[in-house]
């Protein structure tokens, strides 16, 4: 792998089948594994709250018999009290890795363009890599060899749908976006992701009709229709977004065969109704589960080196 984990673009289908390899040996509670990172130690500089991807790795560090130091970015205001880049080269003497939690996609590149140790967006504006490939680590678990298979997200074209359907191609996935006109995702991820699709005989499709949208599904896919940063669209996005909840009439028009899952926090009664977050059709909490294990393959191929 390359040296950092800042989007889907950086890892290749070979990448991906060492990682999803990796996680699955870690969750077996391989021995191999333990202590591997003894007296190391990795920053988690966090601009935007979070729960499952802060606990998830400073529980991998302990786990692997290393440390983390938690920074929420205030304290630091990189970019304001310092430059990015000054930041960058003082943790590198310190730290073994940098995982960081951003707004702008920019300032985590800038972060890694100057730091000599691995870098991991843990999520930023464009992407969140690392929920992706949890979401595919499960999607194994429940249906076996993905090829062929078809994901569609409902919801806005955020950065988990870029990171989903960037992901989708290397795996075989066919991946389908359904958004109200005007939330379409990123024009460059969307032309990364058809590019992407071709190239491995997959398809790439846009749709704005849940119903047409959701038909052969094997998973289906949803997240907030207002992301952190977004709070004071959430009412008008409500109102536009209405036709995308994922409720039992749509699980229905996917079929009997589909699952579901969300990346949480979810705002239940509006994108998606307890009665299929908590279907025997939901693999969301194995997901979430699947942070864990993930992220310590991230860990493990980036810092072991």
């Amino acid at each position: 792998m390359k040296k950092d984990l800042l989007s889907i673009r950086d890892v290749s289908v070979e990448d991906i089948a060492s990682l999803l390899e990796t996680a699955q040996e870690i969750k077996a509670d391989i021995p191999a594994y333990y202590d591997v990172f003894r007296g190391r130690t990795v920053v988690l500089i966090f601009d935007k709250p979070s729960l499952r991807t802060r606990v998830t790795f400073e529980v991998a560090m302990r786990q692997f018999g290393g440390g983390s130091i938690y920074i929420p970015g205030k304290d630091i205001s990189l970019g304001k009290r310092e430059s990015v880049s000054d930041g960058a080269r003082n943790l590198s003497r310190w730290v073994d890795g940098i995982v960081m939690r951003t707004f702008g996609h920019e300032i985590i590149e800038e972060l890694a363009a100057s730091s000599t140790v691995p870098v991991i967006n843990a999520l930023t504006d464009l992407e969140h890599p690392c929920q992706a490939l949890a979401c595919i680590q499960t999607l194994k678990e429940h249906l076996g060899n993905l090829a062929g298979k078809k994901m569609v997200f409902v919801g806005d074209g955020n950065n988990v749908a870029h990171s989903l359907m960037l992901l989708c191609p290397l795996v075989g996935m066919d991946f389908t976006i359904c958004c109200p006109p005007g939330y379409e995702p990123d024009n460059q991820i969307q032309e990364y992701a058809r590019s992407s699709a071709f190239r491995m005989h997959t398809a790439y499709t846009l749709e704005h009709d849940p119903a047409r949208a959701v038909r052969g599904a094997d998973l289906i896919y949803t997240d907030v229709w207002a992301s952190m940063g977004q709070e004071g669209e959430a009412d008008a996005r409500a109102s536009k977004f209405r036709k995308y909840q994922v409720n039992c009439e749509l699980m229905a028009k996917a079929g009997e065969k589909a699952l579901v899952s969300h990346c949480f926090p979810a705002h239940r009664g509006e994108e998606i109704t307890s009665e299929v977050l908590d279907s025997g059709r939901s693999i969301a909490y194995d997901e979430a589960e699947n942070r864990l294990h993930m992220q310590k393959a991230i860990l493990y191929r980036l810092l072991k080196r």
